[in-house]
């Protein structure tokens, strides 16, 4: 071969070439959605964290008696019989926002929100928070003493899971221990 014939490049080595590199370039744009699509994860996560984190001090700082806190004898009942005993749920129509309101721990359990559905994500005086409507805010109350080797209604275990439909989902747990009446 001549050394005119040996400079420059075939049609076919430019063709592979191109082909070559738009494959690359392809892979980066995958590359890059994907990373564009994961940058706004942490923020929901956040958020998801602020909700439960939230939910879960609201509940903590309920009483958690043997007594309904309505009970006149709340403090002073014999352990049992109690005027109004507290059981795991909502009695005598209390909920979240409304009259009566929920005024023990044990009140929050099957707790859902948002509800009606639609509706997003509310604090405790029942305003929308806007911007947080496609959460859902489920709570869970069991009974945990045992898991302290104290009787098993000494204390309970909750649950505060929070979901975005983009698949992120935050659960916390926290405990509250049993402190009135007389506890055995």
């Amino acid at each position: 071969m001549s050394a005119s014939a040996q400079r420059g490049l075939s049609l076919i080595e430019l063709v592979i070439f191109i082909v070559v590199l738009g494959i690359g370039i392809a892979g980066m744009a995958i590359i890059y959605n994907q990373i564009t699509l994961a940058s706004v994860d942490p923020v929901v996560r956040k958020q998801a964290l602020a909700i439960a984190g939230s939910l879960m001090e609201e509940i903590q700082l309920q009483p958690f008696t043997f007594c309904d806190p309505d009970d006149a004898n709340v403090f002073t009942a014999p352990v049992p019989p109690c005027g109004t005993p507290e059981g795991l749920g909502t009695e005598g129509g209390e909920t979240r926002y409304g009259t009566p309101r929920f005024d023990n721990v044990s009140d929050y359990q099957g707790f859902h929100m948002p509800t009606p559905p639609g509706s997003g994500i509310r604090d405790a005086t029942n305003t929308q928070i806007a911007g947080l409507d496609a959460f859902v805010v489920d709570v869970a109350v069991a009974a945990a003493g045992t898991d302290f080797a104290l009787p098993l209604d000494a204390a309970l275990k909750i649950t505060v899971s929070v979901t975005h439909p983009i698949g992120v989902r935050v659960d916390l747990q926290g405990y509250r221990m049993r402190y009135a009446p007389n506890s055995p």
